[in-house]
Protein backbone atom coordinates (compact mmCIF):
# COMPACT_ATOMS: atom_id res chain seq x y z
CA UNK A 1 0.00 0.00 0.00
CA UNK A 2 2.60 2.35 0.41
CA UNK A 3 4.28 2.08 -2.80
CA UNK A 4 0.53 3.08 -4.39
CA UNK A 5 0.74 6.16 -1.69
CA UNK A 6 3.87 7.08 -2.60
CA UNK A 7 2.79 6.85 -6.53
CA UNK A 8 0.09 8.93 -6.00
CA UNK A 9 2.11 11.71 -4.86
CA UNK A 10 3.17 11.46 -1.43
CA UNK A 11 6.64 12.09 -1.59
CA UNK A 12 8.94 9.40 -0.58
CA UNK A 13 10.71 11.97 1.93
CA UNK A 14 7.71 12.76 3.53
CA UNK A 15 6.83 9.29 4.68
CA UNK A 16 10.31 9.11 5.74
CA UNK A 17 9.44 12.51 7.93
CA UNK A 18 6.76 11.23 9.58
CA UNK A 19 8.39 7.57 10.64
CA UNK A 20 10.90 9.81 11.99
CA UNK A 21 7.79 10.86 14.32
CA UNK A 22 7.76 7.49 15.59
CA UNK A 23 11.49 8.12 17.45
CA UNK A 24 12.77 4.34 16.16
CA UNK A 25 15.48 3.52 14.62
CA UNK A 26 16.96 0.20 13.00
CA UNK A 27 15.77 0.25 8.96
CA UNK A 28 15.68 2.09 5.99
CA UNK A 29 12.94 2.76 3.15
CA UNK A 30 13.93 2.60 -0.28
CA UNK A 31 11.76 3.52 -3.07
CA UNK A 32 11.95 2.39 -6.97
CA UNK A 33 10.19 2.45 -10.03
CA UNK A 34 9.30 -1.46 -11.53
CA UNK A 35 7.00 -3.06 -13.85
CA UNK A 36 4.96 -5.73 -13.04
CA UNK A 37 3.76 -7.42 -16.12
CA UNK A 38 4.27 -4.34 -18.05
CA UNK A 39 2.62 -1.82 -15.75
CA UNK A 40 4.55 0.76 -14.16
CA UNK A 41 4.29 0.99 -10.44
CA UNK A 42 6.09 1.74 -7.03
CA UNK A 43 7.76 -0.65 -5.15
CA UNK A 44 8.85 0.33 -1.11
CA UNK A 45 11.35 -2.27 0.77
CA UNK A 46 11.75 -1.61 3.99
CA UNK A 47 15.11 -2.85 5.40
CA UNK A 48 15.47 -3.68 8.56
CA UNK A 49 19.18 -3.59 10.22
CA UNK A 50 17.44 -4.66 13.58
CA UNK A 51 17.28 -8.17 14.75
CA UNK A 52 12.92 -9.59 14.36
CA UNK A 53 11.50 -8.68 18.21
CA UNK A 54 8.70 -9.87 19.52
CA UNK A 55 6.33 -7.33 20.83
CA UNK A 56 3.10 -7.32 22.80
CA UNK A 57 0.25 -5.16 22.13
CA UNK A 58 1.05 -3.09 24.97
CA UNK A 59 4.58 -2.78 23.51
CA UNK A 60 3.42 -1.19 19.89
CA UNK A 61 0.82 0.96 22.00
CA UNK A 62 3.43 2.45 23.79
CA UNK A 63 5.68 3.32 20.65
CA UNK A 64 2.57 5.03 19.23
CA UNK A 65 1.98 6.81 21.89
CA UNK A 66 5.31 8.25 22.84
CA UNK A 67 5.23 9.16 19.16
CA UNK A 68 4.92 13.23 17.89
CA UNK A 69 2.63 11.45 15.00
CA UNK A 70 -1.01 13.41 14.86
CA UNK A 71 -4.03 12.22 16.89
CA UNK A 72 -5.42 11.48 13.25
CA UNK A 73 -2.64 8.92 12.47
CA UNK A 74 -2.45 7.91 16.14
CA UNK A 75 -5.77 6.63 16.46
CA UNK A 76 -6.16 4.73 13.54
CA UNK A 77 -3.09 2.92 13.69
CA UNK A 78 -4.11 1.79 17.60
CA UNK A 79 -7.20 0.44 16.48
CA UNK A 80 -5.34 -1.49 13.39
CA UNK A 81 -3.10 -2.99 16.09
CA UNK A 82 -5.87 -3.72 18.48
CA UNK A 83 -7.63 -5.70 16.28
CA UNK A 84 -4.66 -7.62 15.13
CA UNK A 85 -4.51 -8.88 18.06
CA UNK A 86 -7.72 -9.61 19.31
CA UNK A 87 -7.58 -12.05 16.32
CA UNK A 88 -4.81 -13.16 17.33
CA UNK A 89 -5.60 -13.93 21.22
CA UNK A 90 -8.95 -15.37 19.70
CA UNK A 91 -7.25 -17.97 17.57
CA UNK A 92 -4.78 -18.75 19.64
CA UNK A 93 -6.96 -19.13 22.92
CA UNK A 94 -4.90 -16.48 24.86
CA UNK A 95 -5.56 -13.00 25.74
CA UNK A 96 -4.87 -9.88 23.68
CA UNK A 97 -2.03 -8.70 26.29
CA UNK A 98 -0.62 -12.04 26.25
CA UNK A 99 0.05 -11.88 22.62
CA UNK A 100 3.20 -11.97 21.42
CA UNK A 101 3.58 -10.59 18.08
CA UNK A 102 5.90 -12.58 15.54
CA UNK A 103 5.78 -11.13 11.90
CA UNK A 104 3.27 -8.60 12.74
CA UNK A 105 5.60 -6.99 15.74
CA UNK A 106 8.76 -6.31 13.23
CA UNK A 107 9.38 -2.59 12.16
CA UNK A 108 7.95 -3.33 8.97
CA UNK A 109 4.92 -4.30 9.89
CA UNK A 110 4.53 -1.29 12.27
CA UNK A 111 5.79 1.39 9.24
CA UNK A 112 2.96 -0.34 7.01
CA UNK A 113 0.66 0.53 9.56
CA UNK A 114 1.74 3.97 10.20
CA UNK A 115 2.27 4.37 6.89
CA UNK A 116 -0.68 3.75 5.25
CA UNK A 117 -2.62 5.70 7.81
CA UNK A 118 -0.68 8.53 7.43
CA UNK A 119 -0.19 8.64 3.77
CA UNK A 120 -3.81 8.89 3.15
CA UNK A 121 -3.93 11.80 5.47
CA UNK A 122 -1.68 13.63 3.81
CA UNK A 123 -3.32 13.13 0.21
CA UNK A 124 -6.51 14.28 2.18
CA UNK A 125 -8.51 10.99 1.77
CA UNK A 126 -12.04 11.65 3.55
CA UNK A 127 -13.52 8.17 2.75
CA UNK A 128 -12.14 5.36 1.48
CA UNK A 129 -14.09 2.16 -0.53
CA UNK A 130 -12.93 -0.86 -1.54
CA UNK A 131 -13.11 -3.57 -4.27
CA UNK A 132 -13.68 -7.28 -2.53
CA UNK A 133 -10.55 -8.80 -1.90
CA UNK A 134 -9.23 -11.88 -4.00
CA UNK A 135 -7.63 -14.39 -1.85
CA UNK A 136 -4.62 -17.26 -2.99
CA UNK A 137 -4.90 -20.66 -1.90
CA UNK A 138 -1.87 -22.81 -1.00
CA UNK A 139 0.36 -22.79 2.19
CA UNK A 140 2.51 -20.04 3.74
CA UNK A 141 5.19 -20.65 6.41
CA UNK A 142 5.59 -18.32 9.58
CA UNK A 143 6.82 -18.71 12.45
CA UNK A 144 3.82 -20.70 13.87
CA UNK A 145 4.83 -23.33 11.45
CA UNK A 146 3.55 -23.92 7.40
CA UNK A 147 -0.33 -22.68 7.54
CA UNK A 148 -2.82 -22.83 5.03
CA UNK A 149 -4.30 -19.68 2.96
CA UNK A 150 -5.31 -17.64 3.51
CA UNK A 151 -3.79 -17.49 6.85
CA UNK A 152 -6.39 -17.85 9.80
CA UNK A 153 -5.98 -14.06 10.84
CA UNK A 154 -6.49 -13.28 7.58
CA UNK A 155 -9.63 -14.86 7.05
CA UNK A 156 -10.56 -14.03 10.75
CA UNK A 157 -10.09 -10.57 9.77
CA UNK A 158 -11.78 -10.27 6.95
CA UNK A 159 -15.31 -11.44 8.52
CA UNK A 160 -17.91 -9.30 7.05
CA UNK A 161 -15.78 -8.26 3.65
CA UNK A 162 -16.59 -9.25 0.41
CA UNK A 163 -13.98 -11.85 -0.80
CA UNK A 164 -14.03 -14.33 -3.45
CA UNK A 165 -11.57 -17.31 -4.14
CA UNK A 166 -8.80 -17.64 -7.13
CA UNK A 167 -6.09 -20.13 -8.46
CA UNK A 168 -3.14 -17.96 -7.51
CA UNK A 169 -1.13 -20.10 -5.35
CA UNK A 170 -0.01 -17.39 -3.50
CA UNK A 171 -0.46 -15.11 -0.18
CA UNK A 172 -2.44 -12.26 -1.92
CA UNK A 173 -3.61 -10.23 1.44
CA UNK A 174 -1.91 -10.61 4.46
CA UNK A 175 -2.53 -10.20 7.82
CA UNK A 176 -1.42 -6.83 8.36
CA UNK A 177 -3.22 -6.02 4.61
CA UNK A 178 -6.72 -7.19 6.04
CA UNK A 179 -6.41 -5.40 9.11
CA UNK A 180 -5.70 -2.21 7.24
CA UNK A 181 -8.17 -2.09 4.80
CA UNK A 182 -10.73 -3.52 7.05
CA UNK A 183 -10.59 -0.37 9.63
CA UNK A 184 -10.10 1.98 6.94
CA UNK A 185 -12.31 1.19 4.20
CA UNK A 186 -16.09 2.55 4.60
CA UNK A 187 -17.48 0.22 2.29
CA UNK A 188 -17.01 -2.58 -0.53
CA UNK A 189 -18.10 -3.32 -3.88
CA UNK A 190 -18.23 -1.83 -6.65
CA UNK A 191 -16.56 1.88 -7.47
CA UNK A 192 -18.88 4.34 -6.45
CA UNK A 193 -20.09 6.96 -8.84
CA UNK A 194 -16.43 9.57 -8.53
CA UNK A 195 -14.55 11.74 -10.76
CA UNK A 196 -11.10 10.07 -11.12
CA UNK A 197 -7.81 12.35 -10.51
CA UNK A 198 -5.40 10.70 -9.46
CA UNK A 199 -4.17 7.42 -9.93
CA UNK A 200 -1.37 5.55 -7.87
CA UNK A 201 -0.08 1.30 -8.32
CA UNK A 202 2.09 -0.10 -5.40
CA UNK A 203 3.71 -3.07 -6.67
CA UNK A 204 4.07 -6.72 -4.54
CA UNK A 205 7.44 -8.42 -3.71
CA UNK A 206 6.74 -11.29 -6.05
CA UNK A 207 6.29 -11.79 -9.65
CA UNK A 208 3.06 -13.84 -9.98
CA UNK A 209 1.08 -15.01 -13.51
CA UNK A 210 -1.23 -11.88 -12.83
CA UNK A 211 -0.15 -8.26 -12.25
CA UNK A 212 1.05 -8.16 -8.31
CA UNK A 213 -0.08 -4.61 -7.80
CA UNK A 214 -2.36 -2.77 -5.52
CA UNK A 215 -4.42 0.35 -7.46
CA UNK A 216 -5.73 3.12 -5.43
CA UNK A 217 -7.48 6.03 -7.49
CA UNK A 218 -8.31 8.85 -5.22
CA UNK A 219 -11.00 11.62 -6.61
CA UNK A 220 -14.43 13.50 -5.83
CA UNK A 221 -17.93 11.80 -5.28
CA UNK A 222 -20.93 12.79 -7.01
CA UNK A 223 -22.60 14.36 -4.27
CA UNK A 224 -25.62 12.77 -4.92
CA UNK A 225 -24.76 9.19 -4.55
CA UNK A 226 -22.94 11.18 -0.95
CA UNK A 227 -26.23 12.17 0.11
CA UNK A 228 -27.86 9.26 -0.94
CA UNK A 229 -30.78 10.66 -1.46
CA UNK A 230 -34.43 9.02 -1.78
CA UNK A 231 -37.13 10.57 -3.29
CA UNK A 232 -41.05 9.51 -2.39
CA UNK A 233 -43.79 10.70 -4.34
CA UNK A 234 -47.08 10.47 -2.82
CA UNK A 235 -50.84 11.17 -4.29
CA UNK A 236 -54.23 10.43 -2.87
CA UNK A 237 -56.77 8.61 -4.88
CA UNK A 238 -60.40 9.55 -3.74
CA UNK A 239 -62.70 9.27 -7.11
CA UNK A 240 -61.98 6.52 -9.29
CA UNK A 241 -62.51 2.31 -9.90
CA UNK A 242 -60.19 0.51 -7.65
CA UNK A 243 -59.99 -1.45 -11.04
CA UNK A 244 -57.89 0.99 -13.20
CA UNK A 245 -54.99 0.80 -10.52
CA UNK A 246 -55.09 -2.44 -8.92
Amino acid sequence: MLGALVDLGWPVEELKRELDKLDFFGYRIEAKKVAKRGILSTQIKIRATEEKKERTLEDILSILDKSKLEEKVKEPSRAIFTKLASVEAKIHGKSPQKIHFHELGGLDTIIDVVGAVAGMNYLGVEKAYSSPLPLGKGFVKCSHGILPLPAPATLELLKEVPVYGSDIKAELVTPTGAAIISNLAENFGQMPPMKIEHIGYGAGQRDLTIPNLLRVSIGVIRKAYEEDVVSLIQTNIDDMNPEFYE
